[in-house]
């Protein structure tokens, strides 16, 4: 059984990037190794890279290198075209300019969300504009798209390595250009980053595998007359989290969002549509997977 309305201080822990409380002694133990830069190396054969402390000071470094001013604005295009947008993005761009969701005669760069494992169809289009792209790539570290344009169009591409393996800290900065820096990783946080990525990242296969049967499990889970999956799972597509309208508008998902939260599971509200997502990382088994729909329905009843 699953218990319902728990004492708040015997939750579980269910976050939406696979780190869990046994991590912490498993990576403490991990015997050094650089391998994860031959990956990187070999994957990024036309481009530099860079570990930084996570995303947003990835996206901070790349928009130091335009020099931009406060009239200027940055266009934002996402997977989904809807309007929700992480304040993780916006708040590194207002510390240099407005942002926008439109191209405007003051645009300066284009910044592409490829949303939550789902590339931006036909990045290649952005191109007419004749500005510089950045590619926020953080929950598509191992999606690929048909032209595998992802997270090679942009001057720069952003990581973020929590989102996709179980560390606290660590995002990768990619380029094509030559740029500046201000901020490096210090020397045990860097050797903390590389030990875990060197010790995970051969098992990407196994990685991928499982992020999408959970997905498929999710799905198959969830009562189709109620709930219809938000973006369809097509080749390439490493999903982030799993994603679902709820078909009855009357719904509060602000409610919801509290409700799983009081049971210990980190979700939100797709904001700007009847959507919402749930934790489905690798190291998820079927009982959890279990536990959050039970807890899906329990707020239904």
């Amino acid at each position: 059984m699953f218990v319902l309305n728990p004492d708040p201080y015997l939750l579980p822990a269910y976050k939406i990037g696979p780190f869990q409380t046994k991590d912490i002694q498993l990576n403490n133990q991990l015997p050094d190794s650089n391998s994860i830069d031959d990956y990187f190396a070999n994957r990024f054969k036309e481009r530099s890279f860079e570990y930084v402390a996570d995303g947003r000071k990835a996206i901070n470094i790349a928009l130091q290198q335009y020099n931009l001013q406060s009239e200027d604005v940055v266009t934002i295009f996402t997977s989904s075209g809807n309007f929700y947008i992480s304040g993780c993005v916006t708040k590194e761009i207002e510390k240099f300019c407005h942002w926008s969701r439109e191209i405007t005669d003051s645009t300066k760069i284009i910044f592409v969300n490829h949303e939550f494992g789902y590339p931006y169809k036909q990045i290649e289009k952005l191109q007419q504009y004749k500005l510089p792209i950045i590619e926020d790539c953080c929950h598509s570290f191992f999606s690929t798209d048909v032209g595998k344009e992802i997270g090679v169009t942009g001057e720069f591409a952003i990581y973020s390595f929590p989102k996709m393996f179980p560390l606290q800290i660590g995002g990768l900065l990619t380029a094509n250009r030559t740029y500046t820096s201000t901020t490096t990783l210090n020397s045990k946080k860097l050797r903390y980053v590389k030990n875990v990525l060197s010790h995970y990242i051969v098992e990407e296969k196994s990685i991928i595998e499982k992020r999408i049967a959970n997905y498929n499990y999710l799905k198959n889970s969830l009562d189709k007359n109620l709930f219809q999956e938000r973006f369809a799972l097509s080749e390439g597509i490493v999903p982030g989290v799993f994603m679902f309208r709820v078909k009855d508008a009357s719904i509060n998902l602000p409610v919801l969002k509290q409700h799983l939260y009081s049971h210990g599971i980190q979700c939100s509200v797709f904001y700007g549509e009847h959507s919402f997502f749930i934790p489905l990382h690798q190291n998820l088994v079927e009982a959890d997977l279990d536990y959050f729909t039970y807890m899906i329905y329990s707020f239904f009843k």
